[in-house]
């Protein structure tokens, strides 16, 4: 059994969140879960976020999200790949 998770971290949410969100919608069929987080609350919000998606799919496909998430500026994403053996 293989799952896929992909964990995208923003240090710039209001000039990434756009471009980010574009790409998330675009591959929106292939997400099966999706948890955003961020530090604060109201007044005081921060600018820096994590998402964190489950995914089904093809890796290879997976990998070329991932690959467009890591061209947009003030993003970092991985692709994990866990395995039970």
């Amino acid at each position: 059994m293989e799952k896929h998770v992909a964990l995208v971290l923003l240090n710039n949410r209001h000039a990434s969140a756009i471009e980010v969100q574009k790409v998330l919608t675009d591959w929106g069929c292939s997400i099966k879960t999706r948890l955003g987080l961020h530090g604060g609350v109201q007044n005081a919000c921060t600018e820096d976020g994590l998402l964190f998606l489950e995914l089904v799919g093809e890796k290879a496909d997976h990998e070329k999200r991932i690959a467009t998430l890591n061209g947009i500026k003030g993003v970092d994403a991985k692709l994990v790949t866990l395995t039970l053996k």
